[in-house]
């Protein structure tokens, strides 16, 4: 659930914030970093029914500088997840976007956009210690929203998306994300994603910090 946020009158005037971002990202700061994962798994709609398979993931959040807007503050993570079959070179999904948390708030929202013709945007109010949590997005929230090019629109309509993270106590952290479909001619399908991953390399400081 998104806590409704209370807006100041001063819409313009800019918090002068902390610029150690990798001291202030809550509930997101063990998510810092590279990471890997090998036990993959995608269920997938094919004309003849759920396709299942398995796939290995290379995810990269690195800090980026405090973001504001007027007196909103947000700290995050630029993130890069790039997946592969077992075996295979040319990637299975390739995924970018940013993952933000707002101390004043606990809100937190992850971006999404794919090379397939689609970006969503996903939120949640989340705890600075919480260990599990879940994003949500919905084709028709004006502000957690999917938009979807044309094709895609037509045969696989995307109505939801929700994405759980679980973090771990032994540096890894495991996501279960289920998006809702609407398949030309089959009718809903859950298109589900989940793996555990691993940390195989710490995060890089922000510009900002490093300075």
């Amino acid at each position: 659930m998104i806590t409704t946020p209370q807006y100041p009158d001063d819409i313009f005037t800019e918090p002068d914030p902390d610029p150690d971002t990798l001291a202030n990202l809550g509930p997101l700061t063990p998510l810092a970093g590279v990471w890997e994962g090998r036990q993959g798994s995608d269920v997938n709609p094919k004309a003849h029914g759920p396709e299942f398979k398995s796939f290995h993931e290379r995810f990269e959040a690195q800090p980026i500088d405090p973001q504001t807007n007027g007196p909103q503050l947000l700290y995050g993570l630029r993130y890069r997840a790039h997946m592969v079959e077992p075996g295979e070179v040319g990637a299975f999904h390739d995924q970018v976007g940013y993952l933000l948390w707002e101390p004043a708030t606990g809100l937190t929202i992850m971006t999404l956009a794919i090379p397939r013709g689609q970006v969503a945007m996903a939120g949640g109010t989340v705890a600075a210690g919480d260990r599990t949590f879940a994003l949500r997005a919905s084709v028709d929230d004006p502000h957690f929203g999917i938009s979807t090019s044309p094709f895609l629109d037509h045969a696989f309509h995307t109505t939801a998306w929700q994405i759980m993270f679980r973090i771990g106590a032994d540096d890894t952290w495991s996501y279960e994300q289920v998006t809702t479909l609407e398949v030309a001619g089959q009718g809903t399908f859950e298109h589900v994603d989940s793996n555990t991953l691993s940390r195989v390399g710490a995060p890089t400081p922000n510009p900002l910090a490093l300075a």
